[in-house]
């Protein structure tokens, strides 16, 4: 392929890409949604985090359920700060050292063994 044509694929790429987002931007950006688009369309993100979250939280390596994972055990304590605080960096940071603390008792139960 010449560089015409990687350049002509490059600008496709780009347009396949973005405009499928900006059209309903662009159309919708002037209308009232009805209240209960709006309000199903505020459900999208809580979706999506969940989905991606499930698999890593509820199963191990072999897709199987393991309720015992290190990830499911930090994820519910720290939920219910996230619930009880609202606070974004304040959860990260619960998150984080719990599942610190999770890494190094499984270490040390892993070195007693």
């Amino acid at each position: 392929m010449s560089f015409a044509d990687y350049l002509l694929l490059f600008f496709c790429m780009g347009l396949v890409t973005y405009v499928p987002r900006w059209l309903p931007l662009l159309y919708l950006s002037h209308r009232r949604l009805p209240q209960w688009l709006v309000d199903w369309l505020s459900l999208i993100p809580v979706a999506i985090l969940s989905s991606l979250l499930a698999p890593i939280v509820l199963a191990d390596n072999a897709r199987n359920i393991d309720l015992t994972q290190p990830q499911l055990l930090v994820a519910a304590p720290t939920l219910i700060f996230a619930l009880k605080t609202k606070s974004l960096g304040g959860t990260v940071l619960v998150g984080m050292l719990l599942y610190w603390l999770a890494g190094l008792l499984q270490q040390t139960t892993a070195i007693a063994l």
